[in-house]
């Protein structure tokens, strides 16, 4: 399906910190429903469960309440990896990794509306997953940060914006390492958006944030 959404496209990505033993009465679950409710308010494109220490049965019961709280909202929550729990709980699709099934395979599973994003690291893994079924790809990391580690050292702006320039018009939104300042550099190379935990992980900063990375866009 296309990826139909406002530029610039903003992705909340969880912290994961979440465990084995998290429930839905736990605090960091309750956390995360908050940050949904921030990121509702915000306005915030997409949201991305990246939970991964959840048994399956809490993360469906997590993306169900997201799934809820973002019905009839701008806001499409994907689950990391699970395409099945994200269909099961009426999430709106899955951020597959560089260790998930194919996009050509979840497609075929899920249907033309189920969105797929797929997790990409070299300019062959984004065009693959452009042409096997991906609705977007994200990009990186761009920046260092300690969470996109193991994949490698950063790749850079100019990386991103030969991304960019070789998968145009297909979306393609940088993530690894941004800050409000470094969103800007991303942006300026034509990519549809910026994905980021820590950035927009803050319910108490979350509306300016994202009210900084649409004026970088604007500007």
């Amino acid at each position: 399906m296309a990826l139909d959404l406002p530029r610039p496209i903003i992705y909340l990505v969880t912290n994961g910190k979440t465990t084995t033993s998290t429930s839905p009465n736990s605090s960091e679950f309750s956390d995360i429903l908050r940050l949904v409710e921030s990121a509702v308010a915000s306005e915030i494109s997409l949201i991305q469960l990246r939970e991964k220490n959840l048994s399956a049965r809490v993360l469906f019961e997590l993306a169900s309440q997201v799934a809820t709280l973002t019905r009839g909202t701008n806001t499409r929550v994907l689950v990391n990896d699970r395409f099945d729990i994200a269909l099961a709980s009426g999430a709106s699709g899955v951020q597959l990794t560089s260790r998930s099934v194919s996009a050509e395979l979840v497609r075929k599973h899920c249907g033309e509306e189920f969105l797929i994003g797929v997790s990409t690291h070299s300019l062959t893994e984004a065009t693959l997953a452009a042409k096997k079924g991906g609705d977007f790809v994200l990009f990186g990391p761009v920046f260092e940060t300690e969470s996109k580690r193991e994949f490698g050292p950063p790749q850079g702006t100019d990386k991103l914006s030969e991304v960019v320039s070789a998968l145009k018009p297909f979306p393609v939104i940088a993530i690894g390492g941004l800050t409000v300042h470094k969103v800007k550099e991303c942006l300026a190379t034509g990519a549809s958006g910026v994905a980021a935990i820590k950035l927009l992980n803050d319910p108490a900063t979350l509306k300016r944030s994202t009210e900084a990375i649409r004026i970088a866009y604007a500007g």
